[in-house]
């Protein structure tokens, strides 16, 4: 699910972002290039604390409720949340034993052998790789 975001910057200033669906939701950085990184890190440490996620709305909805701060220079951007389910569910993975062992070595020194754990940062990770939300290299 995505939830857009409005990002001000002043020449002088921080670019800001906060979210017309999420009140109270703000993130900030110095760099162009961790605007992403920082509106989901915001949305997850917000949503961290609630039961009920509210359900974003449209494009068109948002874009005419923000029409002044568009006019003005400041512009949308799509951000994904995932959200993090305290649930677990266990499913059958069936993959090949080469894999298997590559995973079980990556899990010991990047989750403390914790493969479930591993897993989960992975696909994660390529979700937001695929998206185009990250790059590779974050």
């Amino acid at each position: 699910m995505n939830y857009l975001a409005i990002v001000h910057h002043d020449p002088a200033s921080c670019y800001g972002v906060s979210f017309p669906d999420v009140p109270g939701c703000f993130a900030a950085t110095d760099k162009a290039t961790d605007i992403l990184k920082n509106a989901i890190a915001a949305l997850d440490d917000y949503f961290s604390d609630f039961a009920e996620i509210p359900q974003p709305r449209d494009i068109e909805t948002i874009r005419t409720e923000v029409a002044g701060d568009l006019a003005q220079g400041a512009y949308l951007l799509a951000v994904p949340y995932i959200p993090r389910d305290t649930i677990k569910e266990r499913r059958q993975v069936n993959l090949e034993r080469g894999v298997w062992d590559a995973i079980d070595e990556a899990a010991k020194t990047l989750t403390n052998g914790n493969v479930s754990e591993f897993l989960g940062l992975a696909a994660r990770n390529e979700i937001l790789v695929r998206q185009g939300q990250i790059a590779l290299d974050d």
